[in-house]
């Protein structure tokens, strides 16, 4: 499936210097302050209609009274999905685009002319150096997605490590201008898997707002349940996963060979745990 273009808005801000000049100075001036205020006040309302229309979500006026302001709509709830249960199956965590990497033997991988150094995106060599040879599930939700995630399997979970930072947009005009995911807001835990092992789950914040809520602060969890949700923007979730533990589907890995992404939901079946190695 092809990749969305990139928004108009985010095309002159990263694709023109008046455009970087002037994202500069919002991020400098904390001007992302006075679009959080705008969005969670009742002044918002009227860009629901429009953030709906733009996106094709259906909305009715009885559904539209509801939403007190836009990040009621953002956050709204929904119907759940059919979720596949087998448990050596791996499900996506989220709603997204998804792409995979290969992690190098230098704890790295590459995307979008940056090379991620698992160091920086951690912040712990270390753990780091326990995915080498491993993968990268790179799962990007636009704005228009739905913003809470679960679970991918059973397991216990490990402490939320916070990391502030910057707040860019996730989508690719952007990620070809700077490391865009050791440069955001992000926050990571380990989740120790019943079928996968050791897996790194990491939310990443983006443009303008960034916020994550995490529901937990550790212990045990099931496969489905809600972890956590982003609050007001397309944000972007990653995977590392130890090698030789899971195989893509290969109906999936024509498109991720060729470097685009493929979009998923929340709860599909993506790959399967396999005993030899994982490689793209």
């Amino acid at each position: 499936m092809q990749t969305p273009e990139n928004d108009g808005s985010v095309r002159f801000l990263y694709g023109t210097a008046l455009g970087r000049g002037l994202l500069k100075m919002v991020q400098a001036l904390h001007l992302d302050r006075v679009a959080v205020w705008y969005l969670r006040s009742g002044l918002s309302k009227p860009y629901i209609v429009k953030f709906a229309r733009k996106n094709g979500i259906p909305l009715s006026k009885e559904a539209l009274q509801e939403f007190p302001s836009y990040r009621d709509f953002f956050l709204r709830e929904r119907t759940p999905l059919p979720m596949d249960a087998a448990p050596d199956h791996l499900i996506s965590p989220c709603d997204g685009y998804l792409s995979v990497f290969p992690v190098s033997a230098q704890s790295s991988f590459a995307l979008k002319g940056s090379q991620y150094r698992l160091q920086d995106l951690l912040e712990d060599d270390e753990l780091a150096k326990r995915y080498e040879g491993g993968l990268s599930l790179v799962f990007r939700l636009c704005a228009s997605d739905y913003h809470h995630y679960c679970y991918i399997d059973d397991g216990i979970q490990g402490p939320n490590h916070f990391i502030e930072g910057q707040l860019h947009s996730v989508q690719p005009i952007a990620c070809e201008q700077y490391p865009i995911f050791t440069l955001n807001r992000r926050s990571w835990c380990l989740l120790d898997t019943a079928h996968f092992g050791p897996v790194v789950q990491t939310e990443i914040g983006a443009l303008i707002v960034g916020g994550i809520v995490n529901l937990n602060t550790g212990g045990p969890f099931c496969r489905g349940q809600e972890k956590g949700y982003f609050d007001l923007a397309g944000s972007t979730i990653v995977l590392l996963m130890e090698p030789e533990r899971v195989a893509l589907l290969p109906e999936l890995m024509a498109t991720l060979e060729s470097g685009k992404e493929t979009r998923v939901r929340q709860g599909q079946w993506i790959g399967s745990r396999q005993e030899g190695k994982a490689k793209l």
